[in-house]
């Protein structure tokens, strides 16, 4: 893990899956990496990026700016997301159910990693249908993106945002 300094706030980087990829061309077979990457500040803000290279730290490198242009707010009550989402992304599917303090992150693979860069303290995870690490991370993000915070529901539902979550 690295920190990167971006517009005053200490963005952290945790790299998810590399991967050699092959192009069979004429001449032979031609090698490249690809990587995905997720980057975040633990404070609620989140990205993932996949960068593609000849070497791996340049592909790394790729990805990292991929990570930080995708970046995106999530709305954070009590340390965990307010209410029960499912993200999907291609055949992968990802529940996020908010937990009570004390509980800690419940996930594995790339939807941990992603839960700790955001933030998330409390939270209970379970991947479903797909085992591809990349598809599992875009699910997660998915699902963290379509969160709606309190001010936006409340308008919708012309209620006091007090009364919102009783």
């Amino acid at each position: 893990m690295q920190g990167i300094e971006n517009n005053e706030v200490l963005l952290e980087e945790e790299v998810i899956s590399i991967r050699r990829v092959t192009k069979v061309v004429k001449g032979g077979k031609n090698f490249r990496f690809s990587a995905a990457v997720v980057v975040g500040d633990k404070n609620g803000r989140v990205g993932l990026g996949k960068g593609k290279a000849k070497e791996v730290p340049l592909a790394i490198k790729k990805a990292v700016v991929d990570a930080k242009k995708n970046l995106i707010v999530i709305p954070l009550i009590n340390n965990t997301i307010p209410y029960y989402i499912v993200g999907k992304f291609g055949a992968a599917k990802v529940v996020l159910r908010p937990a009570s303090p004390g509980t800690g992150v419940i996930a594995g693979g790339a939807v941990r990693f992603i839960m700790e860069l955001a933030g998330i303290k409390n939270i209970l995870t379970k991947s479903l249908k797909s085992k591809n690490i990349l598809t599992v991370a875009r699910a997660t993000i998915n699902g963290l993106k379509n969160l709606k915070n309190s001010e936006k529901i409340s308008n919708g539902r012309n209620i006091e945002e007090e009364d919102l979550w009783q």
